[in-house]
């Protein structure tokens, strides 16, 4: 049996669209997630530092860039990938989501001070205890967080493909 090759364009039509983030997973010297609030989403108000790749951009330099751009932290590798996030198309979005959550390490008290937010993204950062995410995050978000940092640690990668960019 022979297969018979569709034209690069013709192939590309056919195939599910996809956009791809990275962030990274940051905890305080007291083993609390780090996490910013968004300015531009009431459905998603707590967040990883983090955000969508750029073209050609591959998902640890995205990681790198946005988590520099987002708080100012410069993140050294090698990366460890903490979980791959999938979320089928959603709300105003007609494109599934694929992701990278990379480790970040521990901030001392000095980072997580020194962390400088982009207003027009951000406008509060918090460590709180796991539990105390919980009132402040949709039950998706929340199940994330969880889920990373059962991968932290345990040392196993997470693959959580329930998150979107829908209200719930």
């Amino acid at each position: 049996m022979s297969r018979i090759w569709l034209p690069p364009e013709e192939y590309a039509s056919s195939v599910p669209k996809s956009t791809g983030f990275a962030c990274v997973f940051f905890t305080d010297k007291d083993h609390r997630p780090v996490q910013l609030r968004a300015t531009y989403s009431r459905a998603h108000p707590w967040q990883f530092p983090g955000g969508t790749m750029d073209h050609g951009e591959r998902p640890w330099r995205t990681a790198q860039r946005e988590c520099r751009e987002g708080t100012g932290i410069e993140v050294e590798g090698p990366p460890g990938l903490l979980a791959s996030v999938f979320g089928l198309p959603g709300g105003d979005l007609p494109f599934s989501t694929t992701g990278c959550v990379f480790d970040g390490g521990r901030l001392t008290d000095e980072q997580f001070r020194s962390i400088v937010l982009d207003p027009d993204e951000h406008d509060a950062v918090r460590a709180l205890p796991v539990e105390g995410w919980e009132p402040l995050m949709p039950p998706q978000d929340f199940a994330r967080l969880e889920a990373v940092m059962t991968a932290r640690l345990t040392g196993t990668a997470a693959y959580f493909d329930s998150w979107g960019w829908g209200d719930s």
